[in-house]
């Protein structure tokens, strides 16, 4: 598995929006931590049925989001791989929103089995 090319692949996903693309990535047992929430880690959603319903929310909410300046780095031994990014957007109400972050990923046979998110605060 070349993981960079798969957080490329992925990046590309979600960009385009097609969360059945996006999902394809994921493993049935994956975990997703959002960046917000009210424990250390954030939100944590498991299962993939849950994670593609939180990730459904990212395009609801910001219709037109996008990752852009994407950087991919990886680490093959420990299967792992961070994705950074500049997040942009408008929410439904006009709010416009741009935002630094990174995604660290594990992976397992070629799967995403945890993607925990981080983003900056904009004051």
């Amino acid at each position: 598995m070349d993981i960079r090319t798969t957080l490329t692949d992925l990046c590309e996903a979600f960009n385009a929006h097609d969360l059945d693309r996006i999902m394809t990535f994921f493993a049935d047992d994956c975990t997703l931590e959002m960046p917000r929430g009210t424990q250390p880690w954030g939100f944590r959603l498991e299962g993939k049925p849950s994670v593609r319903a939180a990730l459904a929310t990212r395009f609801e909410g910001l219709p037109d989001v996008h990752y852009g300046n994407d950087e991919h780095f990886v680490d093959t031994a420990a299967n792992t791989g961070i994705s950074r990014w500049t997040l942009t957007g408008t929410s439904r109400d006009g709010k416009k929103t741009e935002v630094r972050g990174c995604d660290f990923y594990t992976f397992r046979d070629g799967k995403v089995i945890r993607k925990d998110s981080y983003w900056k605060i904009v004051e």
